[in-house]
């Protein structure tokens, strides 16, 4: 067995000094909002997802949200959305006046379950979008949710926002929709030092709509013609935006080796279950998330041992009473078992392998 660790950290964030000194070029330009960095992280990250337009906003909550409110969600629209996510995939429907309609997850991937989606869009008389997450960093089936979408008259908003380019048969997460929707938040795969977002499209009046509801409602010709507030990016989180887009290919490579190490160690282990990639998909493992019968025990074991871990997430979307006291109590089966058992091992494109080594002999000394 390895020798004791300091500490396994949960997670890493890279700060170059060409970041660095990229924040300091914005400063000193003194434009501080709506300038050229924000203009050319759009453009760079565009061309990175392979989508025409991308419009930088202040929050992944905000790209979902103005995803939403582009394509037209109001009051009393169904939004189909999966269980098991982060609130910020639920909370927009909210705020819009829509009815979020939770969806269960396949068992394998964690992402939503196409064929809940059908029956559920199928008792519908409101349905106008579903929202498929592209959850600790794999794809959905998007070709099966953008038939099902097709042949129900839905939109389609795909949280990408743990998934920076991710890939599914060859297309880019946040391609294969109406709208695409990236968090910059500092844990994420890539980062612009604070909290950040990208909304990706490929339909100029989503684009426009978007434009203008990030910025107080007010269209290019200076009118407030749509009724917006404050979305926007600042230039100095733009300019580390940047820099940080030009390593994620190569650091999403460095969390797939960390991933493939702990799959070979832990998958002889009876009582962890790994997570299971979709042939279709390139995961780019925001997150590494395992299932064990007794999450705090093993959790706390670990702790002992200097291994950080954490909880995505403890709670089904659907659970929170923001949620409950406006649209009531539901059911969904298996995402609510999932929340039970799971639990996240440290992740990182930096994390050596002698610390993910480190990592499964401990897990495999708790369960022997």
């Amino acid at each position: 067995m390895s020798e004791q660790l300091e500490r396994v950290p949960f997670t890493d964030i890279h700060m170059d000094d060409s970041t660095k000194d990229a924040v300091t070029d914005a400063l000193e330009s003194g434009r501080y909002v709506k300038g050229p960095q924000v203009e050319r992280f759009e453009d760079e990250f565009a061309e990175a997802c392979g989508t025409k337009h991308a419009v930088g906003l202040n929050s992944g909550t905000s790209a979902n949200l103005l995803g939403l409110k582009s394509i037209g969600v109001g009051d009393d629209d169904d939004v189909f959305v999966p269980a098991h996510t982060y609130f910020a995939s639920a909370s927009p429907i909210l705020s819009l006046g829509a009815n979020p309609v939770f969806v269960d997850v396949r068992s394998d991937t964690y992402t939503i379950d196409p064929d809940d989606l059908a029956a559920k869009v199928a008792k519908s008389d409101a349905a106008k979008a579903v929202i498929p997450v592209h959850i600790y960093g794999q794809m959905a089936e998007m070709e099966r949710i953008s038939k099902i979408a097709e042949e129900n008259g839905l939109r389609v908003v795909s949280d990408a926002c743990q998934a920076h380019l991710a890939e599914r048969d060859g297309k880019k997460a946040g391609s294969i929709a109406d709208v695409g929707t990236f968090s910059f938040y500092p844990s994420k795969n890539m980062t612009v030092a604070g909290d950040g977002g990208m909304l990706v499209t490929d339909d100029d009046e989503i684009a426009q709509r978007a434009r203008a509801f990030r910025n107080h409602g007010r269209d290019e010709d200076g009118v407030h013609r749509h009724l917006g507030l404050n979305h926007r990016l600042s230039e100095t989180l733009a300019a580390v935006g940047r820099e940080q887009l030009k390593h994620v290919d190569e650091w999403n490579d460095g969390r797939r080796r960390a991933a493939e190490t702990y799959a070979d160690r832990l998958d002889d282990i009876d009582e962890v279950i790994v997570p299971a990639e979709d042939e279709a998909n390139e995961h780019v493992y925001h997150l590494y998330v395992v299932q064990v019968p007794d999450r705090d025990g093993l959790r706390e074991f670990l702790d002992d041992h200097s291994i950080d871990t954490g909880i995505h997430y403890s709670t089904p979307a659907h659970e929170h009473p923001a949620v409950t006291e406006r649209v009531g109590e539901t059911t969904v089966e298996f995402a609510e078992e999932l929340c039970d058992r799971i639990v996240s091992l440290p992740m990182h494109p930096r994390i050596t392998d002698e610390e993910v080594e480190y990592v499964c002999d401990r897990i495999e000394a708790y369960y022997e």
